[in-house]
């Protein structure tokens, strides 16, 4: 019973932190999508064009931060010292949360469209964006979405089987390497109405996951060597049918 009790503030922490991140999935779809929600991406106007435009880089440049500081390995290490290992991905969890509802609460769209379609065209342009948004939810339940938003770390469920780490080249991987990040793409990019707001959110989100991706297949070449090197060399990592060969880039 005592296990139990020092082990319920992990749950629900963890709990919290799944809830927040579903919740902010839903969030940014219809935000994205200009629907549902009274602010979105494109409106209404609520400041000038110029102070919209540095509020607006300024939410993209927390999340960017937080994102990428937290999930460094000095900064791992000295969270550490306070939080204990169980919650160390609840945490990460729940900080991105709170930057994605500042990012989405604080927005401040401004005047400017750089294209519009109506008719067929939208209808499958909707499409689309229903999509990448399946295959991103697709893709986080492929890769674990009980260990990516901290649940199984924290005891909700059995941990997986120690043992060496598995180079997963099967289902969605077998059509591009980074599944999750196509999905987004499409989502962030893919609407009838593009607006400048909107523009730029796709745009900055586009790089950054771009730079995470360059990370990411850093470090899986360090963990598999020439067996990634084999897999990339077969499959794209973003776009279907688009394969760089390495040497084409040095």
């Amino acid at each position: 019973m005592a296990g139990m009790r020092r082990r319920t503030p992990d749950l629900l922490l963890s709990a919290l932190g799944w809830l927040g991140f579903q919740a902010v999935m839903l969030w940014t779809i219809v935000f994205l999508a200009g629907v549902v929600v009274p602010r979105t991406v494109d409106g209404p106007v609520r400041i000038a064009t110029g102070p919209a435009i540095a509020v607006d880089l300024a939410l993209l440049l927390l999340f960017a931060v937080q994102h990428s500081v937290m999930a460094r390995r000095p900064v791992k290490a000295w969270l550490g010292r306070w939080v204990p290992e169980r919650l160390e991905r609840t945490t990460f969890v729940l900080a991105t949360d709170v930057c994605l509802v500042l990012l989405l609460a604080l927005w401040q769209p401004w005047d400017g469209e750089v294209w519009h379609v109506d008719g067929v065209a939208a209808v499958l342009l909707w499409s689309l964006y229903a999509a990448g948004w399946l295959l991103a939810v697709v893709s986080t339940n492929a890769i674990d979405q009980l260990e990516l938003t901290g649940l199984r770390q924290a005891g909700w469920t059995r941990p997986r089987n120690a043992g060496p780490e598995e180079l997963k080249v099967d289902g969605l991987y077998a059509v591009v390497r980074h599944p999750l990040m196509t999905g987004l793409l499409v989502a962030f990019w893919v609407t009838p109405q593009m607006t400048a707001p909107h523009l730029l959110f796709a745009a900055a989100a586009t790089g950054y996951i771009l730079l995470g991706v360059h990370f990411e297949e850093r470090d899986l070449r360090r963990t598999f060597g020439s067996a990634y090197d084999d897999y990339a060399g077969r499959v794209p990592a973003l776009i279907p049918g688009l394969v760089v060969r390495r040497s084409v880039l040095r």
